[in-house]
């Protein structure tokens, strides 16, 4: 009995490395594939005119003016990258961010251009305050800095409305204000705005790997920080609940963020819902990467490849990266 249990696991050895002993024989049997058509793209536009600033601690990514992005959309068009999401950098900031639902403010014209430029292009916009507040947090404050809830949720209401008429094909709220999906798509509904769909930072924790990302949105908190409204780190039951909460208000789509501390939650969602699941490939994690490459530790096409096929592998179908445009470069790349 025990040489034929031997005998058995022998077989099952040499026919998985059998398999893998050639590129061929191992694209044929790979169980998971990127695809251009898996990720979207951030953004980061101001004001002013032919502005292409690299952000510092993002190596690779850029300060947009406007004027840019009708080139950003054809070459995301010649990668088949699909899709893009919006953050503005407004010319001005209040208590309350006014700016964030401006008709002519910097978002708002930006979705503009980009349909102009390819009515194809799928259009997400970033509905938050932080950009727009003087003070960096996501909702309004009281006297005291604490972010009041409703009042705050009014405010996004009125930016994701004026994304809508802007032309976005997509808004998603990721201030993690409560009640803010059903608000919104209240709104949208009420407005005529049916076919604009929500996809939800339905679990948004609050995490130190948004480092360069504050850096690139100019949206760090002035005082305190955003741990009493977005998630506890250690909390992945209650990553479930928030995101059962915003499919039943009427999330389109569902986000995870970050993705790579946090694919335990990417698979738990995956095995729970059945809405498009989206993984945010957050600024931390792209900045770790990039250091590494450029100190020589790491093979950077090797290793954008493993950490995008593991967070599609966890249960992703979408994935937010700002690796986005030379990981499509490499897939179209000939063999």
């Amino acid at each position: 009995m025990l040489e034929t249990e031997r005998a058995t696991d022998l077989h099952l050895t040499r026919r998985m490395r059998r398999l893998r002993r050639s590129e061929a024989l191992r694209d044929m049997v790979r169980e998971t594939h990127l695809h251009p058509a898996d990720f979207i793209y951030p953004m980061f536009v101001v004001t002013g005119q032919d502005v292409r600033e690299e952000i510092s601690s993002m190596p690779g990514q850029y300060h947009l003016s406007v004027d840019q992005l009708a080139a950003e959309a054809r070459e995301l068009r010649s990668l088949q990258v699909p899709a893009v999401l919006l953050f503005g950098l407004p010319g001005s900031k209040d208590a309350v961010g006014s700016s964030g639902s401006d008709p002519a403010g910097v978002v708002q014209t930006a979705v503009r251009v980009l349909k102009d430029a390819d009515p194809d292009l799928i259009v997400i916009t970033d509905v938050c305050l932080c950009e727009y507040t003087d003070h960096g947090h996501c909702g309004v404050l009281d006297d005291q800095g604490h972010v009041l809830n409703d009042e705050s949720v009014e405010l996004l209401v009125g930016q994701a409305l004026s994304h809508a008429e802007a032309g976005a094909d997509i808004v998603a709220p990721s201030d993690m204000m409560d009640g803010r999906v059903g608000a919104i798509r209240a709104a949208l509904d009420a407005s005529g705005w049916i076919d604009t769909a929500i996809l939800a930072y339905a679990a948004k924790f609050a995490s130190a790997y948004y480092g360069p990302f504050r850096e690139a949105a100019d949206s760090a908190p002035a005082m305190g920080d955003r741990r009493g409204y977005q998630m506890d780190p250690a909390n992945a039951r209650e990553a479930l609940q928030e995101i059962a909460l915003d499919v039943e208000e009427g999330a389109d789509l569902i986000m995870i963020k970050p993705a790579l501390a946090y694919l335990d939650v990417v698979r738990q969602a995956r095995d729970r819902f059945d809405l498009p699941l989206a993984a945010y490939n957050v600024s931390g994690e792209y900045a770790m990467l990039k250091a590494a490459v450029q100190q020589g530790w790491l093979d950077e096409e090797r290793v954008v490849t493993e950490t995008l096929l593991g967070i599609k592998r966890a249960g992703a179908d979408l994935i937010l990266t700002y690796h986005a445009k030379e990981m499509a470069r490499w897939l179209q790349r000939p063999r």
